[in-house]
């Protein structure tokens, strides 16, 4: 149905085109946004962070983004040393509804479970209390939501998947 590539150069022009509807924005990053952080993540902290392309049929229909937190950089005070963080998972407009997001985190999570970067034993998720899509998904596969915050001013819901 889709497969996962690492981005590449070669994939920049179409990666910076993915949208969201308007309606989504305040739920998500842009794709550049999403870009940028996570090389300025890696510059600044050394932690591996990885983003994948979503394909459909050979064509990019979004993106999904992790990272491996080991004991520094933003997030590092929240979540456990040594775990996982499906930082961003992003759909284009036009690709919506089919199933993709779905299957993308089911693949990127098979990937976590190998444990490419390090050991761990948790993933990590977030997103907005009123993103009742990313809630649903989230929880279907077994995601538990916790009392963790970024900051007191953040309402982001965070939720932890435990992995052995």
């Amino acid at each position: 149905m889709i497969e996962l590539k690492k981005v590449t150069f070669d994939m920049y022009d179409d990666f910076v085109k993915l949208a969201v509807h308007q309606h989504q924005e305040p739920y998500v990053a842009s794709a550049i946004k999403s870009l940028a952080q996570a090389y300025v993540y890696m510059t600044e902290y050394d932690d591996p962070t990885v983003v994948y392309g979503i394909f459909a049929d050979e064509k990019l229909v979004g993106f999904i983004k992790y990272c491996y937190y080991r004991e520094k950089g933003p997030g590092a005070e929240i979540f456990e040393k040594n775990c996982y963080h499906i930082w961003r998972l992003f759909i284009d407009k036009g690709h919506q509804g089919k199933g993709y997001g779905k299957a993308a985190v089911e693949q990127a999570l098979a990937i976590i479970k190998t444990k490419p970067h390090g050991k761990g034993n948790s993933v990590y998720v977030s997103y907005e209390p009123e993103n009742a899509a990313s809630k649903a998904l989230f929880a279907s596969f077994g995601f538990m939501e916790t009392d963790k915050k970024f900051d007191e001013d953040d309402d982001e819901i965070i939720a932890r998947l435990e992995i052995v």
